[in-house]
């Protein structure tokens, strides 16, 4: 895989640019597709009766002395097939890839453009082999060669490359495309193969464009220039194993010395930092980017192992007195490969070094990039988790280190407010308020990448703040007076940010844009599918009790596209209510279902109030109809949004009766006459039902046939263990005044039911309670009782 270009500007900057005479990297199976005129495609692996048919097509191999070509088995005995009969085409991207990677390790021009040109197609068979030799150059392009070795089961026919006295050797794989390049100025031979057969392609590079090499520092401020420009331009993972998905937005190039608050500036930097940064500024400016100082939280995570500070024996752990190493680490202690890096910028300066200002942004790693690795520096922390069972034996070392960030100069505003949204905002409103609309429409247009993510965790990590970040929000989305950057900066909150001190703002802002993108915007801060970190389920009807008549209501007051907004606020909440009522009905434990419904009632009278605040008689006779029309378990639902609306303000009393209470307090009271209305159990009436609709199997009915019973209060009943486990699941779910307990003599054992007293107890307790609540009602809603 190509080395990322931040990683080779990194390289670059710390001078270590030493490049290798020769290269070796794997392709995949499926990156070349090979095919022999009379022979068809190859697949990979071939097998040995596929070379041998190829072998049929082969003729001695020629080699190149001088001006003459030659035939001679003592130099070159391997067999090549005619490369009129060789079609080989390889996936661009993968080719491209290799060729980057080519052109970064033999360091050539950054520039230039490397190409490849199929020379031959070989076989080794057992015994053959190619003495030590340099390519002659068939091409004035050609500054070296590529061999392709096709996978293959075979030993020895190593592939030996060398230059300056240093010699690498070059083994084929048995499941991978095996990839070497080299100068054509490098001897390399290939040992004769011992057993299986060897097969390549071999191929000329050709290096054509721009291959000129500035002096000095022309040079690598070039070469830089080109790297800055191929980071901001190739798509990158965002996170660890991530898919490469947006390019990036900054370069975060760490610095190796220490620098304070006070210390950190252009003119202050030390030793290799001056020269690097100098450097890097030099190139940034050319590939028109914008550089800053910053200092960096880095922590890394290493998998540890070898140190247990307390070693188990028996029941007891005891000191086994490793101690710690000076630097707070444990003595003794193993270090494994790197878990995880997090890196977040927490100061950082305006382009001229000066007005530091503390930030918070995690930088992901795919922009971070060092000419010293962090893990040779000393931590200022560090922490060893042993094992926990599921997670430990892990190391965290913390470090501070300076930084210099790059960012094009088109991203500065996108970069200044991903950690500071409100900021953001202001500067919005600022350029639109000087007439620059066209720059804050641009502007807020850089922001879409992140825009979402970030205004979201700022609504979940700092609440209070959410009030001013929202109304800045508005007031932006107002200013910029473009639809789609509105939409840009207001699409990450919720129905639930709404309150009295956003109405003023949201009329402002739906009555610029009208009532089709007033919609699209409150359809998407309604929609509970969205990731709501700060909000759940839980919350939608606190906003509705606490918010929605009074938002209703001044939306309603502004005009234009206030009454749409409004109403369908209004329309949302009634089909949320729908739903978490049909929910709460549908649960089996009564106290349960009362407990749910009861909770539900304060909402419920907020929808009927806001309902009355905007004049919406339809909506409100659609939800009083809906509860209206449920079984008799909604009458605690009922008394509650009944009293809710009791306890409003005398304003929104006078409101009531037209907001479908009235119809609610009607209904509620029949609910509880005909509670009353059935006689009194008799003292000797132990009959119990089982709700409705519930299971009808074998079981069951012979379980009603003794709830049913008004004389019999015991049951004695041989059943097997699945069977009294659906006989208590039943029992249990409707929440019945009889004991189960299991005599286990004998086979099956015996399930031993009885009802007990507090059958006469509820009785009294619901009657009790229907009586009280009819009353209220009589007292508040005088028709209705």
């Amino acid at each position: 895989m190509v080395t990322a270009a931040r990683d080779r500007l990194a390289r670059t900057l710390a001078g270590e640019v030493k490049s290798a005479s020769s290269v070796e990297l794997t392709a995949a199976l499926d990156d070349l597709s090979l095919q022999v005129e009379g022979i068809g495609r190859l697949r990979f692996p071939l097998t040995p009766a596929k070379v041998r048919k190829l072998i049929e097509f082969g003729e001695p191999a020629r080699f190149g002395r001088g001006t003459e070509t030659l035939t001679d088995q003592d130099v070159r005995d391997t067999w090549e097939i005619p490369k009129r009969l060789v079609s080989a085409g390889w996936n661009d991207a993968s080719l491209a890839d290799i060729l980057a990677t080519v052109k970064d390790e033999l360091g050539l021009p950054h520039r230039a453009e490397l190409t490849v040109d199929l020379h031959s197609f070989l076989v080794y068979e057992p015994g053959q082999f190619f003495l030590a030799h340099q390519d002659s150059e068939k091409d004035d392009s050609m500054i070296g060669t590529l061999v392709v070795t096709l996978p293959s089961s075979y030993t020895g026919g190593e592939l030996i490359v060398g230059r300056d006295e240093e010699l690498m050797e070059y083994r084929g794989s048995r499941g991978a495309l095996s990839v070497v390049a080299f100068y054509a100025d490098c001897l390399h031979e290939v040992l004769p193969v011992k057993s299986g057969y060897r097969i390549a392609l071999t191929y000329n590079l050709l290096l054509r464009g721009d291959t000129s090499r500035p002096e000095g520092d022309a040079g690598s401020i070039a070469e830089l220039t080109d790297l800055l420009g191929e980071h901001f331009s190739t798509p990158a993972p965002r996170y660890h194993g991530g898919q490469p998905t947006d390019v990036p937005r900054r370069l975060v190039y760490l610095l190796d010395h220490e620098y304070t608050l006070r210390a950190l500036g252009w003119g202050r930097l030390k030793g290799a930092d001056a020269d690097r940064v100098s450097l890097l500024r030099a190139a940034a400016s050319d590939a028109g980017c914008e550089t800053i100082l910053a200092l960096a939280d880095i922590r890394t995570q290493h998998g540890a192992s070898g140190y247990d500070p307390y070693e188990y024996r028996g029941r007891e752990w005891r000191d086994n007195d490793y101690g710690d190493d000076p630097d707070g680490e444990p003595r003794n202690l193993r270090i494994h490969g790197l878990i995880d890096t997090e890196v977040a910028l927490t100061h950082w300066t305006g382009p001229d070094g000066t007005g530091l200002e503390e930030t918070s942004l995690s930088v992901a790693a795919g922009e971070v990039c060092a000419s010293t690795p962090t893990d040779v520096l000393k931590p200022t922390d560090s922490q060893y988790e042993g094992y926990m069972g599921n997670y430990g034996n892990t190391l965290d070392r913390w470090y501070h280190r300076a930084a210099v960030v790059v960012w094009p100069r088109a991203l500065a505003f996108a970069n200044r407010a991903e950690p500071s949204p409100v900021w953001a905002l202001e500067q919005l409103m600022a350029m639109a308020s000087t007439g620059n609309l066209p720059g804050a429409r641009t502007a807020a247009t850089t922001l879409a990448p992140f825009w979402d993510a970030t205004v979201r965790g700022r609504l979940s990590a700092d609440n209070d703040r959410i009030s001013e970040l929202f109304d800045s929000a508005l007031r932006a989305g107002h200013a910029v007076a473009d639809e789609a950057s509105a939409m840009t900066l207001l699409r990450p909150f919720h129905v639930e940010n709404l309150t009295v001190a956003a109405v003023s703002p949201l009329a402002d802002v739906t009555s610029a844009y009208g009532d089709r993108w007033t919609m699209e915007l409150l359809e998407t801060w309604s929609d509970e599918a969205r990731p709501t970190w700060p909000y759940g389920g839980w919350e939608r009807p606190r906003w509705i009790a606490e918010w929605l008549p009074s938002v209703c209501a001044g939306l309603h007051a502004a005009g234009r596209a206030g009454p749409v907004a409004a109403q369908y606020l209004l329309d949302q909440a009634r089909l949320w209510a729908e739903n978490a009522i049909r929910s709460a009905l549908g649960v089996s434990l009564p106290s349960q279902r009362d407990h749910q419904l009861t909770a539900l009632g304060e909402p419920l009278a907020a929808l009927l109030s806001a309902a009355a605040a905007i004049g919406a008689v339809n909506t409100a006779n659609t939800i009083s109809h809906y509860v209206r029309k449920q079984d008799d378990s909604v009458a605690a639902l009922e008394m509650s949004a009944l009293r809710a609306a009791a306890a409003r303000s005398s304003a929104r009393l006078a409101l009531r009766s037209n907001a479908g209470f009235a119809a609610l307090a009607d209904d509620c009271a029949t609910r509880l006459r005909a509670r009353l209305d059935r006689p009194f159990r008799a003292h000797d009436d132990w009959s119990i039902e089982l709700p409705a609709g519930g299971c009808t199997c074998a079981l069951c009915t012979v379980l009603q046939g003794f709830l049913v019973n008004p004389s019999r209060r015991t049951f004695e009943w041989p059943l097997a263990e699945q069977g009294r486990q659906h006989v208590q699941s039943k029992i249990d779910g409707a929440e019945l005044p009889v004991t189960q307990v299991t005599r286990r003599q004998g086979r099956p054992y015996t399930l031993v039911l009885a009802k007990t007293d507090a059958l006469f107890a509820g009785d009294l307790q619901r009657r009790s309670g229907a009586t009280a609540d009819l009353k209220w009602l009589a007292a508040r809603w005088p028709g209705s009782a």
